[in-house]
């Protein structure tokens, strides 16, 4: 660099003491390490048995051929490998006795990393790159951001901050990389070929400014091959197949003595969590834009899963209202007594139930209404007009019973059915194919070609829970039916309805005594609406719960497309997980990051899903189809895409968090 400006950030080294000043411990320590590798039945000696010690302030260059062992040792000193056997202590601590996360905390704090390839994440801008330390150190975003661009400013990139590395020059991307290794104040700058990918001009450039860093205190380890690159430092050791062959120190200036650190403020726990989640939501959101496509293919199947469910759901619920509804307009607290014993279906001429029984029955305390009923299929005749309809003889508590009200017109009387009248009332299906739009009160009809007075219409009834016309029916007095439609006097049925529903029991036991007691036999059987009611119910639960399990299946396979993906993910991202573990992501953080992105894309889906839900809903509603839409279903519909994120993105993010930072960074 052709101006040292103001230095900005310096190394923590409160234990740290330099050669100047009689150095009581390094802070880098190798102790008889080797490094072995498994190569079929033999083994590579990578390190063998290397002894060196690093001080602060050393600005040091490790030199060797390819394969030498200068990377290797690269990656024990930076904590992204362990040495297979010996003793490695950073600033005294044997970092043998560090589990994974403590080794992410000793990359975050201690050692900022400047690779040959420059490994910045091309979805991010020159300055969240920059962050990316800060990011896992648990700094505050308005102090990483405010360091990212002081730290860009130094290195003369304060106006290509928010460029995306596509858009930088080599040497620009390698400044933004020193960057993210002075954004905590790192006290070690490890430096692995740094000018490899570099012009001369530009890699003159570098080597500068690595030498105005050791110059700020910063310990500077440089990686290289290239003799003309390691005679930039003050020490020199050269590796040949794993040993260290010789370590020279050159004439020059003394090594700095580090200052105390002014990196960024850490925050830990909750503190810490929180901006560490809303930090993975970005990260998230970022990495969706970044693939949109297939981020669009992965939502269709958590969109459908969850529209799916809510569109069930509210057919389901809504045959369900629509058959409890039904069911209703057949009458409350009901017991209906119908000939023949239970168990064994009665055919229509069954005679074992008389009007007499009927009569007997309302001396039972408790009870609104008794209505006998006997009913056929006839062809009614007005004019030229005919139709084939039923006729039920019944009495005058009929339309109590079946809590019915008439629409027009009245209800024949107790004395109509007394005198035999020959009166009619008509359901509303039966006017519309005689009368069309005229009315009918007062008009004639002919049954069996005997003539009867229309006298009232029924509201409308609509189809019963088993499809039923209700509004298809003529009713007629009982005494009449018998004398001139029916013949033989005995019923179909009688129904019952009760005053309070906690009778039911008590009168449905005193309905079976007396119709056994005048038989002598149980030749009826005594049903209750209620249990009506009660099957319904359960078989339209059992459908909704089917409808609901196809959806749900649908939810499944979408969560199994969005696992493959997040798998697929984490192999194409597998050089990025590896920069992150390099810069101070714990395992945590990765877990973190890919299970929100998950969640993230199911989330998104969930919501779209549900808006798509409700929407199919309301069309299938608006097409005729009976729909009841709630709050459970979306809610419970969410709740399943978001726990599909949270189950099926786990095993990615498990595997994305046991890579090894080592083979991560070497992925290709």
């Amino acid at each position: 660099m052709s101006e040292v400006q103001p230095r900005i950030d310096s190394p923590a080294t409160s234990a740290h003491e330099t050669a100047a000043h009689g150095v009581s411990r390094p802070i880098v320590e190798l102790i008889d390490v080797s490094r072995i590798y498994p190569n079929g039945e033999t083994v590579v000696r990578a390190l063998d048995r290397v002894s060196l010690a690093i001080h602060p302030g050393e600005f040091i260059a490790i030199m060797g051929q390819s394969g030498s062992g200068k990377s290797t040792l690269m990656n024990i000193v930076g904590c992204l490998d362990r040495p297979s056997s010996g003793r490695y202590l950073v600033d005294g601590v044997d970092v043998e006795d560090l589990d994974a996360d403590s080794l992410a905390e000793l990359r975050c704090s201690t050692f900022g990393f400047v690779f040959q390839r420059y490994n910045l994440l091309p979805s991010l801008t020159a300055a969240e790159n920059v962050e990316i330390p800060a990011i896992y150190a648990g700094a505050p975003q308005e102090e990483r951001i405010e360091r990212a661009h002081l730290l860009l400013d130094r290195l003369g990139l304060g106006e290509r901050s928010e460029h995306r590395p596509s858009q930088l020059s080599g040497g620009q991307q390698q400044r933004v990389s020193i960057a993210r290794a002075l954004m905590n104040a790192a006290p070690v700058i490890l430096a692995d070929e740094p000018t490899g990918a570099l012009d001369t001009r530009s890699g003159e450039d570098v080597l500068a400014l690595l030498k105005e860093l050791n110059a700020d205190g910063h310990t500077v380890i440089l990686i290289t091959h290239d003799p003309d690159v390691a005679a930039h430092a003050r020490r020199i050791v050269r590796f040949q197949d794993g040993h260290i062959v010789s370590d020279e120190r050159h004439e020059g200036e003394p090594d700095r003595t580090p200052l105390p650190a002014t990196g960024p403020a850490r925050r830990s726990g909750l503190a810490r969590f929180l901006p560490d989640l809303a930090e993975a939501v970005r990260m998230a959101f970022a990495s969706m834009v970044a693939n949109i496509f297939r981020t669009a293919l992965t939502l269709l199947g958590i969109v459908i899963g969850v529209g799916s469910v809510i569109t069930m759901l509210a057919v389901g619920d809504g045959g369900k209202a629509s058959v409890l509804e039904r069911i209703s307009q057949i009458g409350t607290n009901l017991l209906i007594v119908r000939p023949g014993a239970a168990g064994i279906r009665s055919s229509g001429d069954n005679a074992t139930l008389l009007p007499e029984d009927a009569e007997a029955l309302r001396a039972i305390p408790g009870i609104n209404a008794v209505a006998p009923e006997r009913s056929s299929r006839f062809t009614m005749r007005f004019g030229s007009e005919d139709y084939f309809t039923t006729v039920t003889g019944t009495s005058a508590d009929y339309l109590t019973a079946r809590d019915w009200a008439m629409a027009e017109g009245v209800m024949f009387s107790p004395a109509d059915v007394r005198a035999y009248a020959p009166v009619v009332v008509l359901g509303q299906t039966v006017v519309r194919n005689l009368f069309g739009e005229d009315d009918p009160l007062g008009r004639h009809v002919l049954v069996k070609n005997v003539p009867y007075q229309v006298i009232g219409v029924l509201s409308a009834r609509g189809a019963n829970a088993f499809g039923q016309d209700q509004d298809d029916v003529a009713l007629v007095p009982l005494s009449t039916g018998f004398v001139r439609v029916f013949g033989r006097q005995f019923l179909n049925s009688v129904t019952v309805k009760v005053q309070e529903a906690a009778d039911i029991p008590r009168v449905e036991s005193a309905i079976t005594r007396i119709i056994a007691e005048r038989h002598q036999a149980e030749d009826f059987q005594v049903r209750n609406t209620a249990q009506f009611l009660e099957t319904a119910v359960e078989t339209q639960n059992t459908l909704t719960l089917v409808l609901g399990c196809v959806a749900a299946i649908s939810l499944l396979v979408a969560g199994i497309g969005v696992m493959n993906i997040m798998l697929v993910s984490v192999t194409e991202r597998t050089r990025e997980i590896g920069i992150r573990m390099a810069t101070g992501a714990r395992m945590s953080n990765i877990m973190l990051q890919f299970n929100t992105e998950a969640l993230v894309v199911c989330s998104v889906g969930g919501a779209v899903g549900v808006g798509l839900g409700l929407a199919a809903a309301l069309g299938l509603e608006w097409l005729g189809a009976s729909i009841v839409l709630s709050l459970h279903p979306p809610l419970i519909a969410f709740a399943c895409a978001f726990l599909t994120g949270l189950v099926f993105g786990y095993l990615p993010a498990r595997k994305a968090a046991g890579l090894d930072p080592v083979v991560a960074l070497a992925y290709e």
